[in-house]
Order: C-alpha cells, then structure tokens, then sequence
C-alpha cells in the first residue's frame, strides 16, 4: 500500500461544531457523569451525533471524497492526543478504568479532565486566541510517547459505511507539543518540544492506521505556526516543524497530509512546510494573508507540488462573507499557487453556532425566536458557512443569484438603523486623557483603609456567581414561556439573593457578593440590556468539556438605556453590615464573549462599551456600594498572537477598563478577575489596568504564575479553589496554597478566593469548600500574625 493519490477537495470546512444541534454530547456526558446512563449509552449517543453530523456535511454539499472533517472529541482534541499516545501523567497511574487506550479509554478520559478524589485535573487554558479551552499536557523526559491506538480510526469507517471518505483531523505534532507544560520532576532546561521525534514516530503509526482504515487526506492542524509567544524561538519552531514533516511525508502506506495554520498569517512558516513536501496547506485569508512569492531572503517559492487552500470564510465570527472579497482573495492565492486552489474555512467552525435556521423559526412549544429578522439576515452559522464555501468553490458565474443575495444583505447591514449612532460617536470622540485616570494608587489605598476599615489580613471573597441551581433555571425558562410573571421571577431571585447572603455571613466570608442568581451568562445578562446587541435562542458554542456558551451578537454602535445591576446589588447590601461587590462584566471580556462586528475598529467598539459600564459603576458608587468588580477574564485571551501586535491591543484593551473604571472617587475599591491566563505574558497589562485588587486563576497550576507577580504593588487573589472540578480541596490542601502565595505576594497585598465564579457547582461542594477556605484563611492570617 502506498500514499493515495485522490485530489483534495474543492471545497471543504476544517472542523464543524461538535456539542450537536441540540447540545447532544452535552447532555450525553452529563448523564454519564451523574451515574444515570452507563459508558455504553454514552458510547451510543456519541456515535450516533457523529452519524448525524457527517450526514448533514454531506447533505450540504460536500460531497466529494475527504471534504468532509472528522474531528469529534469527547471532551478535547488536545486531550485525545494525549490519550492516544499514552501520555498519562505518572499521578494518575492505577486511577480511573485500568489501561490507558486512546480508542477506549473514557475512564481515563474522565480523570485527566475532570479530576479524581486524590488527583487534580489536567490544567486548562485558551485555545490561542479564542474561547475554546484545551487540557495542557504534562510532558518529561520519561513521559511515555507511543501511539496506543485512536478513536478517529473508528470514525473514519464509520464514516465509510455512511457512503462518505471523511478526512480524520488531529492536533499536529509540533502545535501538541508547543502547548504542552514540563511535567513535575523535568529538568529546568527540558522543554516538551524536546520529545518532537517520540511524537513524530507515534504519529507515523497512526498515520498508517488511518491510511488502513480507509483514510485518504489526514488534516494535521498547526496553529503553533502563527504564533510567535513560544518558549522556544521561532526558527527553532520552523526547523522543528520541517524535521516533523520530512518525517512524517516519507511514511509508507498514510494518507495524503494536509496542514491547516488557522488563527492568523502563516507567514515564513510556510518554508519548511514546503521543503517537507506536505500535499496540502490551509492558510487562514480572514486573519493572515496570502503568503509572499519568495522568503525573505528573496528566494523565489515552490508551489508547484502542494494544493493551497484558501480559508477566506471566517470560522471565527458569524457574519456573512463577502463573496466578492473572498473571490478577489482566493485570485491571489491561485496566482501565487500556479493552479486551482481549495476552498475552506480560515478556522475550524468550533467556535459558531450550528445554524441560523434555528434562530428564524419558532419552535414546537411556540417560543418566538430572540434573534430580531433583519439582524439574522446579516449572519452565517456553520451550516451557512458551508453554503458559502460551495458557492465561492463554484464561483460567481455559476452562483449568480448566491453572490446577488449576498451584495444585498451587505448592503442592508451598513444602512441599518442603529448601526450608527450619533450621540455615541459623539460622546466617544469626545474624550480626554483624564477620562482613562484615577488617582495614584497609594492615595486611593489610603482612602480605602478607611472606607473599608472593617476588612482583615487576608480578606475572603468569592469571584461572583454562586451555583445556578434547576430551580434558578426553571424559574427563567418559565418568565421566558410567559408561564411566570415578571413580579414573582424578581421575588424569586430577591429570595435567592437573600440566602446567598445568610449563607456567606454564616461561612464568615468578609466582602460578600449577590450570587448573580438573575443573570443567565455572564455577557448575554448585559448585552440583552444594552442597545447595540442582540441574543439567540439556540446559538450554543462549545467552550470546555460539555460546557457551551452562547455568545450575544453586538451588530450596532453599544448604549445603555437605564441601569443593570444597581437594583441587585442595593438589594443584597441592605440585607447586611458588610461591603457587597458590585459585579459587572468588562469591555473587553464583552466583546471576547459575543461575536463583535466587524465594520469598524474593535478598539472603538470597546470604549463605546466601556462608556456604558461607566456610567453603571458610578450610579453603583452613588447607592454606596463601596466595592466594584469588573471582570475582565478574557484580557489574555484576545491578545494576538505576534508580538508585534501587543502594543496597539493593549492600549486599547488596558484604556477600555481603565475608561469603564475611572470615575469614581479613592474610596471606592475597583477589583478586577482574569481567568485561563499565562499570568507572566499580560502582567505589563494588568498593572496598566490600575485596579485595587486583582483576582487571577492559579490553584490548577499551583500558584506556579506567582513568581511573575513579584513586584506587583496592588492587591492580588490567586485562586486557590479549582472550580472547575467537582473535587473539594481540604483545608490542609488550601493552607498550603496560600502559603505559596506567600512566598510570592506581601500579607497586605494577598487576597484569598476561588478561581472562578461558582455557577457550574453545587450547593454541597460550595458550602463545604468555602467553609474550608475561610478555616484556611483563618489559620494562615494567625501565623502571620504571631
């Protein structure tokens, strides 16, 4: 047997929303995990969604061979990775279902995603620059690296007795191995991309697996190539992934090998992609660019033996293509190429909805759809996207009345009403350097050592939310359906708020929070309140695990017609003598959360909300609401991806906040929280933002992003509670992490808190896990002390 020769596709997609239409797996995984359906309906209920998908795919248009993806995970493509090659960290030898096997191993699975009573999870953080997480892999020196056998070798004859040649997608060798940590133990000077050929050999073998299978193109994503935030230098990068390539193309009996670079511009990374002899590359048109015609040092490039593939429809954002650029884009490329190019997504279509159909109708129930007509007019989801990949493959002569659809919806979109605003062009243009300010950090301490004269060493929060029980859920499905009335939702959730308040005062926390039991989603609360957004009914997207998102779609200039959280938050504090945060969601993470336009700049579109925000931080500071958190989780996450780039995002990313945040008076206590953050990469950024108090995720990593923090002046609460398992760390376990904190952060600095907010737990883990945080806080703050 010998590499297939089948041409690829004319146009194809790099990944499909794999949650299902309806949240499928999500459920189906819940179910497992609670105990109410066993591994085998799991396995049923996953097999039949990958049916339905490669199906759909097919009934779309993608008929030809290896156009359609196979990239189904249970949980994570990094973590299947992980699993077929068997590198399972040490700690979590004799847990979970015995032997560690990529194909069957769901109980090994479970443990490296979710935790086990003895062992924590896998650490997670962003996928690049998107709201996708990714499980971290722990690779040393001893790690065993061998291929153990892989469900996509299934998938793809599951496929084949569909009638459809899928093409099987896997995280690349070098993109793996980039975003793998040294596991507990290595060498300072070891590096996982020190394990590249281990990798490479595993890879061979599931290559020929694949090929045996009945695989013909293998998809091998590498968006490490875009990227320059690497440990390791860039060439050093580049030479890695032409030694991995060279390898992998001199294989016997595999599948063609298609490489796909999304998330931003291939650049010079093409060279050793094209010294290996890969026989396809996807570049990313929406994000990058067409790739130059010679290297920089002037010699001219070979394209004759490899198939380019154009990614010119955004798998990123939910807008319509213009079909027109697209083509003018694909042109260019086919010039560069010499001959006939692809057609694909810049992205896997991961990160959108599956279809707008499901915003436009009503549903059996009689639900009216959330997503205003005209508004859904503008838009692609997945299934749309595929559309215009079809179209743009059978190009404007072919499609006539496709492109003509398509000028016009463009063109309704720019005239809409609400699109512009004047009075908020007007307000925005107006601002001054002093609207970015406070005053200096020191007089604002000094007057918040009054203002909150009662608070302790070591004060206790939690970052917001507490659990969103079945209860909570119902009530707002109920309200929704008109089955409730808007008086008794509000009594229910002011019932909510006063026992999260009983019970913090009870556990003796020290500055309290309302629980948020009236906010659906932390962006979607906010952008239903605000002019200038609009929200789906069913516009699910996955964010980790069987936990989706459903992102609000900002199409017009941001306003805010009347206050958001002022009647929560003056609620829950006359309900007790200690401060009460009030809780609001940053610009930034507002923006990284919806799917934001497109037409003009995102730093403007980031002052317009943060101009909202604004004007709800003063109105809480004159109800007396002394501590205000605006949550910027995602600061880290829209950073780009070359550091030539840093610069201009982060003076508008730093200046929104600081917009949103600079009008109150010292006594006033700003907080801020950021989550899935390599803490090192933004701490530049985060003394920028000027808050008092700073909150940051840590207890995964066991407070390894501190040592970056030495030096940082302001208040700072590394997490020391991993919200995102089910397990409940002991008090013993939490002692020992502030004590860590310690060595890094002053006692008057150190603030101890979760992770995260608290809305995927239960009351129990809650009750119990803050009742040990507390227990630990106390202990620590009496060895300080004495």
């Amino acid at each position: 047997m010998t590499t297939p020769t089948t041409p690829f596709p004319s146009a194809t997609v790099l990944g499909y929303p794999r949650i299902g239409r309806n949240r499928e797996l999500k459920r189906a995984l819940e179910s497992h995990w609670a105990g109410r359906s066993s591994a085998e309906e799991l396995a049923t209920a996953a097999k039949d969604l990958r049916a339905a998908t490669v199906t759909r795919l097919r009934d779309l248009g993608l008929t030809e061979s290896s156009a359609v993806p196979l990239d189904f995970a249970h949980y994570d493509q990094v973590l299947d990775v992980t699993l077929a090659l068997g590198a399972v960290p040490a700690r979590f030898a004799g847990t979970a279902d015995g032997a560690v096997d990529g194909a069957t191993g769901t109980g090994v699975e479970l443990a490296l995603a979710r935790g086990t009573a003895e062992q924590p999870p896998l650490e997670m953080t962003k996928w690049f620059d998107s709201n996708y997480h990714y499980l971290v892999p722990e690779i040393g020196p001893e790690t065993p690296l061998a291929y153990r056998g892989s469900a996509r070798v299934e998938h793809v004859r599951e496929a084949a007795a569909l009638g459809v040649v899928g093409r099987p997608v896997i995280v690349g060798p070098v993109t793996y191995l980039l975003l793998a940590k040294p596991a507990d133990g290595a060498p300072e000077d070891f590096r996982p991309l020190d394990r590249l050929d281990d990798v490479v050999a595993a890879y061979g073998d599931w290559l020929r697996e694949l090929r045996a299978a009945g695989a013909e193109w293998v998809q091998l994503d590498e968006p490490a190539l875009v990227s320059d935030l690497w440990e390791a230098p860039r060439e050093e990068v580049k030479a890695a992934a032409e030694r991995a390539y060279r390898s992998l193309v001199a294989q016997a009996d595999r599948p063609s090998i298609l490489v796909a670079a999304p998330y931003g511009p291939l650049g010079c990374a093409v060279d050793p992609l094209l010294a290996a002899g890969v026989e396809a590359i996807a570049v990313d048109l929406v994000r990058g660019e067409v790739p130059a015609a010679s290297s920089p040092d002037g010699t001219p490039r070979d394209f004759s033996g490899v198939r380019l593939v154009g990614g010119v429809v955004d798998g990123h954002n939910v807008w319509r293509t213009d079909l027109d650029a697209a083509t003018e884009r694909l042109a260019a490329l086919e010039e560069l190429a010499g001959s006939p190019v692809a057609v694909a997504t810049s992205t896997s279509l991961l990160h959108v909805p599956h279809t707008v159909a499901d915003e436009i109708n009503d549903d059996a129930a009689g639900a009216p759809a959330t997503l205003p007509a005209r508004v859904a007019s503008w838009l692609a989801f997945a299934d749309e996207k595929v559309g215009e990949v079809i179209a743009l493959a059978s190009g404007p002569e072919q499609v006539a009345e496709a492109f003509a659809a398509n000028r016009a919806a463009l063109a309704d979109r720019a005239s809409a009403p609400g699109v512009v605003d004047p009075a908020v062009r007007e307000r925005a243009a107006a601002l001054s350097a002093s609207s970015f300010s406070r005053e200096p950090y020191a007089e604002r301490r000094a007057a918040q050592e009054v203002s909150l004269a009662g608070l302790p060493t070591l004060p206790t929060t939690t970052i917001g939310s507490f659990p969103q029980t079945s209860e909570l859920r119902k009530a707002r499905a109920a309200l929704r359906r008109g089955e409730l009335v808007e008086a008794a939702y509000v009594e229910a959730m002011r019932d909510e708020v006063a026992s999260v308040i009983a019970l913090q005062e009870e556990l003796g926390l020290d500055v309290l929070v309302h629980g948020e039991p009236e906010r659906n989603d932390m962006v979607q609360y906010f952008a239903e309140l605000l002019d200038g957004f609009a929200v789906t009914r069913n516009g699910w997207v996955q964010s980790y695990g069987s936990r989706c998102t459903r992102p609000s779609i900002l199409w017009g200039d941001v306003s805010r017609p009347a206050p958001m959280t002022l009647e929560w938050a003056t609620y829950a504090s006359s309900l007790t003598g200690k401060p009460v945060k009030g809780m609001l969601t940053g610009p930034v993470t507002i923006l990284a959360w919806s799917f934001v336009r497109n037409d003009i700049p995102l730093g403007d579109t980031a002052n317009q909300v943060a101009l909202a925000l604004r004007d709800e931080v003063t109105d809480l500071e004159a109800a007396g609401i002394q501590v205000v958190q605006v949550d910027e989780p995602a600061l880290r996450e829209l950073l780009p991806l070359r550091k030539a780039a840093h610069e201009e995002y982060l003076a508008w990313s730093v200046g929104s906040f600081r917009l949103a945040t600079s009008g109150v008076r010292p006594e006033t206590q700003i907080h801020t929280h950021l989550c899935y953050s390599e803490f090192e990469l933004v701490l530049p950024a985060i003394n920028a933002l000027d808050a008092d108090v700073t909150s940051i995720e840590a207890a995964r990593s066991r407070m390894e992003l501190l040592p970056a923090a030495a030096g940082f002046e302001r208040g700072i609460g590394p997490g020391v509670w991993d919200i995102h398992s089910p397990r409940v760390p002991s008090t013993e376990e939490l002692v020992e992490l502030i004590g860590l904190a310690l060595e890094s952060v002053g006692e008057r600095q150190l603030w101890v808190n979760p992770d995260c907010g608290l809305k995927t737990r239960g009351y129990a883990e809650t009750r119990q896990t803050l009742e040990n945080l507390v227990a630990a806080a106390t202990t620590v703050r009496a060895r300080v002390a004495g």
